[in-house]
């Protein structure tokens, strides 16, 4: 039979409240007798009951992880790092679960007695219902990707819009003319983002901003692929397309080749994320590093704070991006 406080508190000669105090680390427990009762309770392979201790503090020592939707337009790199950044932080004290937030019909099972904390990845406006609902249950809300006001909310976002205009305006420095996107879902954030970096690029630099140098992608490699064979089909191609994730930047590549052409000698390409995949690419992708994983591990933190201390400050932290050359674009002849 396991251990109980009750055992430990019987050969300590404490109460179990004591008992249970100082395995709680509480400040009110002298050092002398915590360190006793964390001995014997080591010696007897004490092993906490989560779920009457969910009952005393009434949490349910889970933590939502949520997205717009995990089954459109969100990669599995991009899913894939945002779960690893905040299980890194959130350790083994908390259970984990991820859902996409189309999966639900309407919000009632996402309540307080569930959900210690939820962390949004959130890729578009049409989350504010869902957003408007966890501040109404009371629930810590951390939001990532994208800022939201509101009291109370945290958000932990990347400057999306200045690391597109840093890559475009690389292309029209290394002396590209003719230059195209491929664009993420339409109606996300990061999508809006990014084309207004490329966009801003362009016109600061007296450039042309062609209709038919603009094509939509899904954020797959998929959509990348069938993108670039359109711009590769149309009279005058463009020498240098800026992808607006790195897994379309591939799908890119792979139509540029299935074309007979070359990356970056007849065209050069630019993504955006700098997954881990990224450098091993044939060539190597040039990409502007979104560090997805260390924003996630951010707003982990900052749940993991809420949980302890609830307040109603808002906060806004921001991540830079940085431009990683590699070998998927070279210069042109001026």
């Amino acid at each position: 039979m396991a251990a109980t406080i009750k055992d430990i508190a019987k050969l300590a000669n404490v109460s179990h409240t004591t008992v249970s105090r100082a395995l709680n680390n509480s400040p009110l427990i002298k050092e002398d007798t915590k360190r006793k009762i964390m001995e014997l309770a080591e010696q007897l392979n004490y092993i906490p009951n989560f779920n009457a201790k969910s009952l005393v503090l009434q949490r349910s020592h889970t933590i939502g992880l949520f997205f717009t939707s995990i089954s459109e337009g969100t990669s599995s790199s991009f899913f894939a790092d945002t779960i690893r950044g905040v299980n890194h932080v959130i350790g083994v004290d908390y259970n984990l679960f991820v859902r996409g937030i189309d999966d639900y019909a309407d919000f009632s099972a996402i309540h307080h007695k569930r959900f210690d904390g939820i962390i949004l990845m959130s890729q578009s406006e049409a989350d504010n219902p869902f957003i408007y609902h966890v501040l109404g249950q009371g629930i810590p809300l951390v939001v990532l990707n994208r800022q939201v006001s509101g009291a109370g909310i945290v958000n932990v976002i990347s400057n999306d819009k200045e690391g597109s205009y840093e890559a475009v305006s690389f292309l029209v420095e290394s002396g590209h003319e003719r230059i195209a996107i491929i664009e993420g879902v339409e109606g996300f954030k990061s999508t809006q983002q990014r084309r207004e970096g490329f966009m801003n690029a362009l016109i600061d630099s007296g450039k042309p901003i062609r209709h038919e140098y603009i094509v939509q992608g899904h954020y797959d490699t998929e959509s990348g692929s069938q993108a670039m064979k359109q711009l590769l089909s149309l009279q005058e191609p463009p020498t240098a397309v800026f992808c607006s994730n790195d897994d379309m930047a591939i799908g890119a590549m792979n139509a540029v080749f299935e074309n007979g052409l070359k990356v970056p000698e007849d065209i050069s390409v630019i993504g955006f994320d700098d997954i881990g995949f990224s450098m091993y690419t044939t060539p190597p992708l040039t990409t502007v590093k979104r560090p997805i994983e260390q924003i996630s591990e951010r707003g982990a933190a900052c749940i993991l704070e809420r949980i302890q201390s609830p307040s109603n400050e808002g906060e806004l932290i921001f991540m830079e991006t940085a431009l990683m050359k590699r070998k998927s674009t070279a210069g042109r002849p001026r």
